[in-house]
């Protein structure tokens, strides 16, 4: 499962984006949140992948 949630951050050269991803644990079932700053580029693969 993913959640979807995205903000741009710019600085003065380059454009980022931070990505966060819900990831349910299959040991436990709880939920944790994965966090990336990546190109805006990426993040739909990012998401994609497990």
């Amino acid at each position: 499962m993913a959640k979807k949630t995205v903000a741009t951050l710019q600085t003065s050269t380059k454009r980022l984006t931070k990505a966060v991803k819900m990831v349910k644990s299959p040991k436990t079932g709880a939920y944790t949140f994965v966090e990336s700053v990546m190109d805006p580029d990426l993040v739909n693969d990012w998401l994609k992948k497990r």
